[in-house]
């Protein structure tokens, strides 16, 4: 017997040959793509589509997830213009995330390859991320420093409990322009980082606890936070960079008003392997994660590479 979803259904629209004049604007290009057939190509301008009414919905709570890795890397320029411009509304990322953005204010990190002696990185006292080097003094003893003083600081206030939302918005208040962090404290964008003790921030936030037995990490104030948003919203939708908890943390809390409205989903993870993170998201359907009826698509490609033209083609578009 053959399954239902490889039956034969009508065929579609005619597949068109892409034509790209001289000077043709982005969105155009992904509009040409939308006619033809190509494997991937399709699904990215779909996600186009979904990203440009998600955005411009005034009922839709949005949402943007993404993996700490890629702050890392310029991609994080792109992140924190997203913010800036208010396209989003809650964030969810992982520690990573707030690592990189505090120790790229403050310090700078350098181009490797992922070809590299990591022997001889030890030896130099440089991690590699992929093919981003990271020298240990821009990352963990920085991290400890500022880390503890921000705490510090909030202490001295008579702060004795935080949720990671929270968290984030006192990481935000002491960077700059530069930041994600930065302009969802400017944006009043709630940051929710779910796994936030595994990475320098909060293995720097336990340190804090030993020295002040008063204080206390409040992940129920999360979702608290969550819930409060997500049972008063109209729609929901949702563009998931990359997978890991900060995907699934979106996915779950969005199960509780029966689903996204619209999803977007970037990976390189493939489904064979029943992970999370290579799962389409027509799989969270069956979970009650997406609507059946939601704008969804999934796109098989590496951010750092199209992410940058995915949000050129979305300000052309958003600014009509």
């Amino acid at each position: 017997m053959i399954p239902a979803d490889r039956l034969m259904i009508e065929p579609g629209r005619q597949v068109k040959d892409i034509k790209i004049d001289p000077d043709m604007p982005i969105e155009k290009i992904f509009k040409e793509m939308s006619q033809s057939g190509g494997f991937e190509s399709v699904n990215l301008s779909d996600g186009l589509e979904i990203l440009t009414d998600m955005i411009s919905d005034k009922q839709c709570l949005r949402f943007v997830s993404f993996v700490g890795a890629i702050v890392s890397t310029g991609l994080r320029g792109v992140i924190k213009d997203m913010i800036r411009n208010r396209w989003f509304d809650v964030i969810v990322t992982t520690c990573g995330a707030l690592d990189h953005d505090i120790a790229r204010h403050f310090s700078n990190y350098k181009e490797g390859s992922f070809t590299m002696d990591d022997r001889e990185l030890a030896d130099k006292n440089i991690h590699r991320l992929g093919n981003i080097l990271v020298p240990m003094d821009s990352y963990g003893p920085l991290i400890e420093e500022k880390m503890q003083e921000f705490l510090e600081l909030e202490y001295q206030k008579g702060t004795r409990q935080m949720s990671t939302a929270q968290i984030c918005k006192m990481i935000g208040s002491h960077l700059g322009a530069d930041s994600f962090l930065h302009w969802a404290y400017k944006n009043d964008v709630d940051v929710i980082v779910p796994g936030i003790m595994d990475g320098a921030v909060g293995s720097q936030i336990w340190l804090f606890i030993q020295k002040h037995r008063d204080f206390r990490l409040d992940m129920t104030g999360d979702a608290d936070l969550l819930s409060g948003r997500i049972f008063k919203a109209e729609k929901s939708g949702a563009f998931m960079i990359g997978g890991g908890i900060s995907k699934h943390h979106t996915l779950w809390w969005n199960q509780y008003r029966e689903g996204l409205d619209y999803a977007f989903y970037i990976t390189t993870a493939q489904e064979f392997d029943g992970s999370l993170s290579g799962a389409l998201v027509r799989e969270a359907i069956s979970w009650g994660k997406v609507t059946p009826m939601a704008r969804q698509s999934t796109l098989h490609a590496e951010v750092t590479t199209i992410l940058p033209f995915i949000y050129a083609a979305l300000v052309t578009r958003l600014k009509r």
